[in-house]
């Protein structure tokens, strides 16, 4: 039979990053088999840097070089959890991070001002199921996640992160970053409280818990940018319900604290917006970062430089303070910084100055 009658199939390979050398053996049946013909979908739930995808799959074998050749699958985003869980609120156009202050962005605001409460609301129940989709959907069934769904996500957890630990370790891991997350990790002070034997224990699991896209880091960066090698990054978890997760499945450990979900949300939804303007920065560990002031003081979220259609742009600095009042001394640091900037708040909006006050639930629909 000629080769052109032969149907072209599609190929699907789940949880292949499980395989050691997937990529060579790829590489080989793309190059010298009927499969260079197919389509290739292949799916895995952590990113292995020494698999060489790059190099092995991406040269010349992945199709047009306008497309996105990565995809990644993450949970839901606050836009996509209001949708899902049939929330009638108004979804904000989204903006370009580097455009957050805009005035087209400052009238669309002022349009939802009446209606603050209602997203201050829809956002704390988004803080307390996260954005993956069984979660979800039991949330909106059942007003709260099962306790079969967080064992299936500690399963998923211990075979990636460290599959020879004994169950508690996970729990107690999450608890402990999620209770560092807005701050720099202190990773001796960390590992002595875990009770890890040395800071490479740690290291290797957080670094487990990035590749698992379980976890971002978030590293400092000097004013032009650049990330300063040697200092100490946030890491923030990627999903809310993975802090929730050690309060409901290990005794004594506490529930997680909403400021600190609040920031770690909003940095990694700015951080999924980068990679999806410049494909591989989530992989490369380029998104976000934070940055200090001359007083030692942080801004959480600094500028970055970001793809726009006229170039490249710096992100506006977000600053994640989950207050009612008083938010005009919190963002005195910012202020001060850059005379410019947005602080994500809990339900106060002020468009009126340098330094915006916005709901951090608007902040996410506005970044995504």
């Amino acid at each position: 039979m000629d080769r052109e009658q032969i149907q072209r199939r599609i190929w699907l390979f789940d949880e292949i990053t499980q395989i050691t050398g997937w990529t060579a053996t790829l590489k080989t049946a793309r190059d010298g088999t009927p499969l260079g013909d197919d389509t290739v979908v292949a799916t895995g739930s952590r990113w292995v840097k020494g698999a060489d995808v790059a190099a092995n799959l991406f040269a010349g074998r992945a199709g047009l070089e306008d497309t996105r050749r990565l995809r990644h699958v993450a949970p839901m985003s606050f836009r996509d959890y209001l949708i899902a869980s049939g929330r009638h609120l108004h979804l904000l156009e989204p903006a370009h991070p580097a455009h957050l202050q805009e005035p087209g962005v400052r009238r669309s605001l002022e349009a939802v001002a009446f209606d603050v409460d209602g997203y201050d609301v829809a956002w704390q129940e988004y803080l307390t199921c996260g954005g993956f989709p069984r979660a979800v959907a039991e949330q909106v069934r059942d007003g709260q996640v099962s306790q079969a769904y967080l064992k299936d996500l500690l399963a998923w957890l211990l075979t990636d992160v460290d599959a020879d630990a004994p169950p508690e370790s996970i729990p107690r891991l999450l608890s402990e970053l999620e209770r560092r997350g807005s701050s720099p990790l202190n990773v001796t002070a960390a590992a002595e409280t875990l009770g890890y034997p040395n800071r490479p224990t740690l290291d290797r699991r957080v670094d487990r818990l990035v590749a698992t896209f379980a976890a971002l880091r978030c590293p400092q960066r000097s004013d032009n940018g650049n990330i300063i090698i040697g200092s100490r990054a946030k890491v923030y978890l990627t999903d809310p319900l993975l802090g929730w997760l050690p309060h409901f499945l290990r005794p004594g450990l506490p529930s997680p604290d909403m400021t600190r979900l609040t920031e770690m949300t909003v940095g990694v939804t700015l951080a999924r917006v980068l990679d999806d303007l410049d494909e591989g920065r989530w992989l490369a560990g380029d998104t976000v970062g934070y940055a200090r002031t001359d007083s030692g003081n942080e801004v959480d979220l600094c500028p970055v430089d970001a793809t726009t259609s006229a170039g490249s742009e710096r992100t506006v600095p977000i600053e994640s303070k989950w207050v009612d009042t008083g938010w005009r001394g919190e963002g005195r640091v910012i202020a001060g910084k850059y005379n410019a900037g947005v602080l994500a708040t809990k339900s106060v909006l002020d468009v009126t100055g340098a330094v915006w006050a916005v709901p951090a639930p608007l902040v996410c629909l506005l970044l995504r």
